[in-house]
């Protein structure tokens, strides 16, 4: 089974830890076998994801959106991207050499082609831009691919820079 992640970055420590807990019981609800996630190994949601197939005895590939993608990443992160990055089974370039909307929604493009389920990390609110973790449920829903919305009763958004 391959599924694929899309979701906040911002989240507060509990709820990273929510989530975690979310994302392994629902990898395990998916497939009785180890599944093939596919990420863009964003901070948050991303990674967390990419740590709870691991954990699971799966695999994963990572969408880049851009060469300098990981430049976006915030350095106290960025190890954590690297770590992750070089335990990716495949790491797919979208092309774009410079990260923005553009790149991002092309990634999620790409994303949604390589997955036969999408797992969203979501609030239910309304994003600010086209790669919003809200556009690329929409357009998962559009296509057929069977999605699932998890966000738990007391998890909570941080503010960037958190």
């Amino acid at each position: 089974m391959r599924v694929g992640i899309t979701g906040h970055i911002y989240l507060t420590p509990a709820t990273e830890r929510l989530i975690a807990d979310a994302l392994r019981a629902e990898l395990r609800r998916t497939s009785d076998r180890p599944v093939h996630g596919v990420t863009c190994l964003a901070a948050g949601t991303d990674q967390i994801f990419a740590r709870a197939v691991l954990d699971s005895g799966g695999t994963y590939e990572v969408i880049l959106p851009a060469r300098d993608y990981r430049d976006t990443i915030s350095p106290a992160s960025r190890a954590d991207f690297d770590e992750l990055l070089h335990r990716a089974s495949r790491v797919v370039h979208v092309g774009y050499r410079t990260s923005g909307t553009a790149a991002y929604v092309a990634a999620n493009h790409e994303l949604l082609l390589r997955i036969q389920r999408l797992v969203a990390v979501w609030d239910g609110e309304s994003g600010c831009h086209e790669a919003s973790p809200d556009r690329t449920v929409t357009l998962a829903r559009q296509r057929g691919i069977p999605t699932t919305v998890l966000w738990p009763a007391s998890a909570r958004r941080a503010s960037r820079g958190t």
